[in-house]
């Protein structure tokens, strides 16, 4: 089973066309998971105008924010492997099929994808070409190769990936990074994705931060790493002295 994460916010004027290219690929067993962090426009009804059973919203009362908005939708996802979405891309035609092929042999997948404007006109025929993304711990957490909407992972990440922290830079490095420690990843060559970039991109690159503050997240980002890796140590621990 197949569970799609969105994380939406003022996203009408693209929600519709994003979620109709994810459902045409998804079986009836599938779910999309919506976590509207509490939109000001009509996002919430022009989803629930498609009337499909397999998407289900969640709204909450208060503004979370990108990274816990997309921790709660992650909370929500029952399937076994989870894909996440931004709100306004488009995702061709063979996404899942190849993801869930892959996802056979690796804990998490990223795919190429083409980075479009508003209009869907291209900019560049390859985002990895264009950030030189590939894997590597260190390279990640200095450079991000990890782009959200074009990751795919099997559920068990989930169980060391959750809750995020606090002020983490972006949930997808957190993802990436996590996963490269855990287990085998893979960054595949296909475009998968009509990945838009405009103004009101919910998720993007760290670029627009000050050279201090890039420099700060990343030290964080670090230490959460290590905190977590030494949490999950101490809890196997303990589960082997239980057992024993």
């Amino acid at each position: 089973m197949v569970s799609v994460c969105i994380a939406t916010y003022n996203a009408s004027k693209y929600i519709h066309s994003q979620i109709i290219s994810i459902l045409d690929q998804l079986s009836p067993e599938d779910e999309i998971i919506v976590s509207d962090d509490v939109s000001t426009d009509d996002t919430v009804d022009v989803i629930l105008k498609i009337n499909d059973p397999r998407i289900k919203v969640i709204k909450g009362d208060s503004r979370l924010g990108v990274i816990k908005n997309f921790e709660r939708s992650l909370y929500a996802a029952t399937g076994d492997l989870i894909f996440l979405s931004d709100q306004d891309d488009i995702w061709l035609s063979n996404k899942v099929g190849l993801c869930k092929a892959q996802l056979d042999r690796f804990l998490l997948v990223v795919t190429d994808c083409v980075v479009v404007d508003a209009d869907l006109n291209s900019l560049s025929p390859s985002f990895f070409a264009l950030k030189n993304s590939r894997k590597g711990i260190v390279r990640n957490i200095y450079r991000n190769s990890y782009i959200g909407c074009c990751i795919a992972f099997r559920r068990e990440l989930l169980d060391i990936a959750l809750p995020f922290p606090v002020g983490i830079p972006m949930h997808d490095v957190w993802l990436g990074v996590l996963a490269e420690i855990k287990g085998d990843v893979a960054f595949l060559p296909n475009k998968l994705l009509l990945y838009r970039r405009h103004g009101n991109n919910l998720s993007g690159l760290d670029s627009h931060f000050s050279l201090l503050k890039k420099i700060k997240m990343r030290i964080f980002l670090i230490f959460n790493l290590c905190t977590r890796i030494m949490w999950i140590g101490l809890m196997r621990a303990l589960k082997f002295i239980k057992s024993t």
